[in-house]
């Protein structure tokens, strides 16, 4: 494994130039030592283009790569289309540079390559002039919770059944499911197609939650299990969420009521969409996902992967079917999800809505989110102008637990750059970089650890559509993370996120997960985690929390000693937090951000009265400007959360520091 490399914390000037360097194009100018493969699907070399070799497909390409890594550096340049992938592609430690050399993958100069993960469809039949809905034949059996037209997330469809936890008043929760005493909605329930294919999907204050439909029984929704069950005890639960709280009833045919809505009808092979009054689908673009994931980077602990680039790429059309099988969504935060089957008391609909010992046995073994490009058992991986797009997870998976890479080998991601690349129309978060189980902050051999992560002058703009509850970047338990020069905008949750664990896994643990009953499923730990010198400066976030009622536009959880979080600049989070430093956060120094239009600007989430309870302490709070909502920073001995120097703009007279902090932050162009 490799050295990790001192963290380094920019400022002014230097700050400035690491965005320009994030954004810079590859150079596409090939030393004298580099072999050049030239992917052309229809063998036709450019004239103007020189390459040692040309094949027409990517899989005789990584052939060619495999022979000659050990002796030069490799650019596989892809030509222009659209790839459509039968298959991932896998990248093992031999696919990688060897002795000093770097293999990269791109599209030729000028052109644009599409990595893909769907099929297009077409040969649409008008199938009801009434209603505008058309069909097309496809493969029976085919799943996918994704549909995307002319680039972008088409709707599934939808019935909402209570707006808010207020207007439940027809909705009877049972251990059997859902029963409906509205005989009108009752009604239209009954009449719906393939009850098998409906689920339950509700919104509540962090947690969006996806519960499969068994079968219709009169006015009861019978729900598969164990998802029904696991959404319904634990926090902010199904049946009980802290806020919001609207459900919805999902996918049938039926429902399909607007423009760019479908459906999919498995089992018959047949797809239907609703297109807008006076569209073509002889003219649209309409991608069915096939795949769900595209690129899966992983070697081993004794043999990475080791220097490889990709650039130019776009990475698109992808689904996780996961949440329509009878384990759900059962949604924890941030895409963290329970899966298995776990006693529980059994009046758990009443008595386990705000936690219970038997809930702290699932915190351990939660899930995470895979992504369509994953990384894992890898060093010096670069990943600079790409395009993530229309991708039904995550969009890139760095380190992340084991079950969230197809290699199942997680963790072990070591000196990754994510530069310059656009993140768009997604299911999930952009990025995640760690792991939320044990081996991620505490790893049995060291080689686990993610360490000298750089993700700079990216952008983000609507991801986390379908799984409202993930963060735009999601960092956990990672060390030196470094964050810096994102825009990051029209999120339904968070911007970005760092830590994890509430503190439960710092040395001492968290004295209320001890009555609440984790310690009898794990240890105290006496060692410090692994989450520790994260930088995260320079970043513009804005237009956030459009969904989710709980979080912040900046969101810090646990322990992490060494990390800087300044010159960011938040707005328009829709009366929400700025900056929430959650339970167990310490040793982390907030200063020279600024923060306008939130309830709190700084919300530190620590119990008034008892600094023990939630352990969030030890934290630096200074030199940060703010318009409304004023701090929250529970005082008195015992906390040292010190909350100095800090300015409110009124008036909206802009100081000069706080106008250089909004001019700088955010990608460079």
């Amino acid at each position: 494994m490799t050295r990790p490399r001192p963290l380094r914390l920019i400022a002014g000037a230097g700050a400035l130039a690491l965005g320009a360097a994030a954004l810079s194009s590859p150079s596409f100018a090939a030393p004298p030592s580099t072999d050049v493969i030239l992917v052309v699907p229809d063998g036709k070399k450019p004239k103007n283009l020189d390459a040692d070799q040309v094949v027409r497909t990517l899989d005789a390409a990584q052939a060619l790569v495999r022979a000659r890594t050990a002796t030069t550096d490799v650019r596989v340049l892809l030509a222009g289309g659209t790839y459509e992938l039968t298959a991932p592609l896998q990248f093992g430690a031999r696919d990688g540079g060897r002795n000093g050399h770097t293999v990269s993958w791109q599209s030729v100069p000028g052109q644009h390559a599409v990595l893909s993960g769907g099929s297009k469809i077409t040969n649409w039949t008008l199938t009801d002039p009434a209603k505008n809905i058309w069909s097309a034949d496809v493969p029976a059996g085919t799943q996918s919770r994704q549909l995307y037209v002319d680039g972008k997330l088409a709707q599934r469809t939808q019935m909402l059944l209570a707006e808010s936890k207020k207007t439940r008043g027809n909705l009877v929760f049972s251990q059997r499911g859902l029963t409906v005493d509205d005989p009108a909605l009752a009604a239209r329930i009954a009449g719906l197609s393939n009850p098998g294919e409906l689920e339950i999907e509700e919104l509540g204050s962090f947690t969006d939650r996806y519960s499969p439909v068994q079968s219709v029984d009169g006015n009861t929704l019978v729900m598969e299990q164990p998802a029904w069950d696991n959404n319904n005890f634990g926090y902010d639960t199904l049946k009980s969420p802290y806020a919001r709280g609207a459900i919805y009833l999902n996918n049938a045919y039926e429902l399909i009521s607007g423009p760019n809505q479908w459906y999919l009808d498995s089992a018959k092979g047949k797809l239907f969409y609703r297109p807008a009054d006076g569209q073509s689908m002889a003219s649209t673009d309409v991608r069915l996902p096939r795949l769900e994931s595209l690129i899966q980077v992983s070697g081993s602990y004794d043999r990475p992967v080791e220097n490889l680039a990709f650039s130019n790429l776009t990475f698109a059309h992808t689904t996780w079917n996961f949440p329509s099988g009878p384990q759900g969504y059962v949604d924890q935060q941030s895409g963290a999800h329970v899966v298995g089957e776990y006693a529980k008391p059994a009046d758990f609909l009443t008595k386990c809505q705000n936690g219970c010992p038997e809930f702290e046995k699932t915190r351990n073994e939660w899930h995470q989110i895979p992504a369509a490009v994953q990384v894992s058992a890898a060093e010096h991986v670069s990943f600079a102008g790409n395009s993530f797009e229309q991708l039904g997870s995550v969009g890139l998976g760095l380190g992340m637990d084991p079950n969230a890479h197809a290699s199942r080998i997680g963790y072990g991601a070591a000196e990754i750059d994510v530069l310059g690349n656009s993140f768009t129309d997604s299911a999930a978060s952009a990025i995640v970089v760690g792991g939320v189980q044990p081996d991620a902050h505490h790893p049995r051999d060291p080689r686990m650890t993610n360490h000298d992560m750089r993700i700079a002058g990216n952008t983000i703009a609507g991801v986390s559509k379908n799984y409202r509850d993930n963060a735009g970047i999601l960092s956990t338990y990672v060390t030196r993370a470094t964050i810096t020069h994102n825009t990051l905008t029209d999120l339904p949750y968070d911007g970005v996120d760092i830590g994890w664990g509430w503190g439960i896994n710092d040395p001492g643990g968290n004295q209320y997960y001890l009555k609440a009953g984790l310690y009898n499923y794990q240890p105290i730990y006496r060692t410090p985690t692994t989450f520790r010198e994260n930088y995260v400066a320079y970043n513009l976030i804005h237009d956030t929390k459009q969904s989710m009622h709980d979080g912040g536009s900046i969101y810090t959880l646990s322990a992490s000693p060494g990390t800087v979080i300044e010159r960011n600049y938040v707005y328009d989070s829709q009366t929400t937090f700025g900056a929430l430093i959650d339970q167990g956060t310490r040793y982390v120094v907030l200063r020279d951000n600024v923060f306008l239009g939130s309830s709190s600007w700084v919300y530190v989430n620590s119990d008034a009265g008892n600094p023990d309870t939630f352990n969030t302490k030890d934290n630096l709070i200074t030199g940060n400007w703010w318009d409304i909502g004023s701090a929250r920073n529970p005082e008195g001995p015992g906390y040292n959360n010190q909350l100095i120097g800090n300015t409110q703009i009124t008036d909206g007279n802009v100081p000069p520091g706080a106008a250089r902090v909004m001019t700088e932050a955010g990608a460079r162009n």
